[in-house]
């Protein structure tokens, strides 16, 4: 459970889980999106590869990196669990606030 905290500690990696969200990805593709260097990028995506959060496929020389969404599942399932009524009465109250601003 420590390295998945780890890996979800960080600004940079939570990014690129929300990049990987989107689609499978290369390195180069996610650098993209970055001002890493290789090496600092290498180092996040074994961080994230580590925790399980994301998974590695190689196609000949390419390695493809998508986002495991078992994982994802168990983490939004672990916060629903502690955060569930919290997070759905700040959504209501975010909702509700956003309604006043448009009528008014």
């Amino acid at each position: 459970m420590e390295s998945l905290w780890k890996a979800m500690a960080d600004d940079s990696r939570r990014e690129i889980l929300l990049l990987l969200r989107k689609k499978k990805m290369t390195p180069s593709e996610l650098g993209g999106h970055f001002q890493f260097t290789p090496p600092a990028l290498s180092s996040h995506l074994r961080i994230l590869k580590n925790a399980d959060l994301i998974t590695e496929q190689r196609h000949g020389k390419n390695r493809y990196y998508s986002l495991d969404e078992r994982k994802s599942l168990e983490m939004i399932d672990f916060f629903e669990r502690m955060w569930g009524y919290k997070m759905n009465s700040l959504k209501e109250f975010i909702e509700n606030k956003e309604r006043k601003k448009k009528h008014g």
